[in-house]
């Protein structure tokens, strides 16, 4: 198959990407949009920063002859940035399949060819913030409709709902505080604090230690007089390795205490995202008076809070 067909291919295939799905790169898992599609161009924009970019024709076949020339393919994990767009819309091809368990996209040369795993619906591509404030307006919404302060009078479903979206939100909310601290540090000196509206917080500097490779720590403490003996011990890796490969049983080395708890195991996003569309609608017909009322009402509390904080 000469370029010039897997171009055209690429053009119609990225043309059938529809409006709710997106392209993500392979290793930084970057959403984009195709926002243009010419004879000699592909023209992307990544769904975060807004930053659009310009996929050549010229660079397509420069990929493609490397994909030609070299059975292995590519390796997914070891792309540059500027390659993965590339990567991610020259895997919509049907010449060639993505082998996520060896990483690498190739020529299919006869072996079935499955949907490339980079389109995605746009859903799964949400940022951080907005993953957060879906799963909260959900949770929000479940509290609201369950008596959760009585949890003997739920169904089983409703306890499992609220168990995921619970896990969700935390575990949503846990990544985004992260990141917003690692930003907020470039706004806090050492042994200063920074005020918002609703809290106060100062930069922490914790030490976590790791040790020194043996020798190392062998030789610190011949300098000292110290006898290695009161250092050193069982390890555990070795012994795991001891149990696994002999008859030698666990309780006869470990004291065991057992932990019984629930663990999330899927998470329907489909039906996640159905009800938070129903939520939306429901919010768009709210034009009412008594909307409108509820709103005025809100300012009002906002405003005389302001007033009291003000005062001090």
């Amino acid at each position: 198959m000469e370029f010039s067909s897997v171009w055209q291919e690429l053009r119609d295939r990225s043309d059938m990407v529809d409006s709710d799905e997106v392209l993500v790169t392979p290793a930084s898992e970057r959403p984009f949009d195709i926002t243009s599609i010419e004879p000699d161009r592909i023209v992307v924009e990544f769904v975060r920063d807004d930053d659009e970019r310009t996929l050549r024709r010229d660079q397509f076949e420069v990929l493609y002859n490397r994909l030609e020339t070299d059975p292995d393919g590519v390796s997914l994990t070891e792309l540059p940035a500027g390659v993965e767009p590339y990567v991610a819309v020259m895997s919509l091809s049907t010449r060639y399949v993505v082998d996520e368990s060896d990483g690498r996209l190739s020529r299919a040369d006869g072996r079935a060819v499955n949907e490339t795993p980079f389109r995605r619906p746009a859903w799964t591509a949400r940022t951080s913030p907005e993953r957060v404030h879906d799963d909260a307006v959900l949770l929000a919404d479940a509290l609201e409709r369950e008596e959760a302060a009585d949890l003997e009078s739920l169904s089983p479903e409703s306890l499992v709902d609220l168990y995921v979206l619970l896990s969700d939100v935390q575990r949503g909310a846990d990544r985004l505080r992260q990141e917003i601290g690692d930003h907020l540090l470039g706004y806090i000196g050492p042994d200063s604090r920074l005020h918002g509206r609703f809290g106060t917080v100062h930069r922490t500097t914790r030490q976590r230690r790791r040790l020194k490779d043996d020798e190392t720590i062998l030789d610190a403490l011949d300098e000292v007089g110290i006898p290695h003996s009161w250092v050193m011990g069982v390890d555990p890796e070795k012994l795991d390795v001891v149990l696994a490969v002999t008859d030698l049983q666990e309780r006869a080395v470990y004291d065991v205490d057992e932990q019984v708890y629930v663990q999330k195991t899927a998470v329907e996003e489909d039906e996640k995202q159905s009800r938070l569309q129903g939520l939306r609608d429901q919010l768009a017909d709210l034009e009412t008076e008594e909307a409108e009322q509820l709103r005025d009402d809100i300012e009002a509390i906002e405003d005389r809070l302001e007033t009291v904080l003000a005062a001090g």
